[in-house]
Formats: structure tokens, sequence, C-alpha cells
């Protein structure tokens, strides 16, 4: 395996590592995203096993010792698995996550104590700004959240519109179809009330790219991608409750 690195936006860097053993034969990526600025952040750790390979592709935009920011979506190994070793590489790395994670799980987990911000708060990193937003059980854990980054339009969307194979790091074609495509194979997705409300909530940010944490991002009319997305899930859930 590799992980590939490439800008998507000015100053913030997908890193993409291809798993051709999940989901054969199109695969299954794994993405991580750096945000370089005063304070860098970086977005997804990874699982611990892909630490060598995602460091020493933060390594080729900046130094490791320069991560100040370490956030993610949900409490899951791909999104958080090799935290530790991350703070052990930056020693002025902070997690950041939002009031239940923290509560429920890192307080306890992270080797270092966490940030907690609540919904709609704004972290500046000195050239860059992300807002988090709590989306409980959108995509499946109580404690998910994910994070607007202002300057750019750029909302990293954690497991939102996973899909398979290992296409272009951001597309302008629609990456709806092939995310109900994997939603239908995995049903990786917990269906509520909330769930379609919550992407109508992030499609009023109107974003202009979407950082996808499997599968490619997205650059376009985000707003319409998260607004259909909302529609699937709606129809899905009145399905299950019929």
């Amino acid at each position: 395996m590799h992980t590939d690195v490439s800008e998507i936006a000015p100053g913030i860097y997908r890193l993409s590592t291809l798993v051709a053993e999940i989901a054969p034969p199109l695969g299954f990526t794994f993405n991580q995203f750096l945000v370089d600025a005063d304070q860098p952040l970086l977005f997804h750790c990874g699982p611990r096993a892909m630490f060598p390979l995602v460091s020493a592709a933060v390594a080729r935009v900046m130094p490791l010792a320069r991560l100040r920011w370490i956030g993610f979506g949900h409490v899951e190994s791909d999104e958080c698995g090799s935290m530790n070793q991350w703070l052990a590489a930056a020693p002025e790395a902070q997690l950041v996550h939002g009031q239940t994670a923290c509560m429920v799980s890192l307080n306890d987990l992270a080797d270092r104590p966490p940030r907690a911000l609540a919904h709609n708060e704004v972290l500046d990193l000195g050239g860059k700004r992300v807002r988090y937003l709590d989306t409980p059980h959108v995509p499946h854990a109580w404690e998910s959240g994910v994070m607007f980054e202002e300057t750019t339009g750029t909302l990293f969307c954690g497991d939102l519109f996973t899909h398979l194979g290992n296409g272009p790091a951001i597309t302008r074609d629609s990456i709806l179809e092939p995310a109900i495509a994997a939603e239908d194979a995995f049903q990786a997705t917990a269906l509520t009330p909330q769930t379609a409300p919550t992407l109508r909530m992030l499609a009023a940010l109107a974003p202009q790219k979407l950082a996808v944490m499997h599968g490619s991002s997205f650059e376009g009319d985000c707003a319409n991608q998260l607004s259909r997305l909302a529609d699937y899930y709606e129809r899905a859930h009145a399905a299950k409750s019929a």
C-alpha cells in the first residue's frame, strides 16, 4: 500500500490509501485531510497500522511536530485508531471533538486531554477557520460530528457519501449514486427521524467541497448533493417505518 497526497483546496491536502482487499475488485480508500494553517489540523487519524504510511505522507507537506489539532468524525478505529501515535509524534498536538465524544470516550482513551467544542463553535487555526457541528447518529454514532472549513467552504463530512473504488482525489461528477450503492451494500447508516434534517442542516452551509473519508471528494453543488442524500434517507426511513 501507499498513501497519495493531493491538494483539494488551497492549503487542504487529501491523504489517501487504497486497500484493494476490501470490497474487491474496486477496493476501498481511507482518507485523511490535513489543513495547513498557523495551527495545522488533521481530520481523521487513520487506523494504527496505517500510521507509518499516513505520517510519512503528512511529512511530505510539513514537519509532524507542527501539527496542533487532531479531529475526526466519531470514535472508530479508521478515524482515530492512531490518535495516540499522532500525539506522541506531535508534542503540541491536542485532540478536538464535540462534548459528547470527549465525555463518553476521549477523556479516557486519549493520552492527553482533548479540547471539547460546542455545536457551532469555531476554532481559529490562523488563516483557516473550522466550525464544529454536532450530527448525532449521522451517519452512525451518538458522538458524530463534522467540521466546516469556512475560508475554502470545505465540509469534512466523515463517512457521509462513502463509496467504493479509487477514483480521482476530487471530482465534479455526482458522488450520490455511488454512495447510495455503497449504503445498499453495507447498510452502515443509522436511520432515524433526524437523519434527513441533519443533512439538510449541512446543506444550508452551502459548502463548495465535500471532503469524503472513503472515496473521491466532490467539488460543485454540494448543497444539492446533501439535499438529495437527505431525500434518499427520508424515503428509506419512511419505508422502514411503514
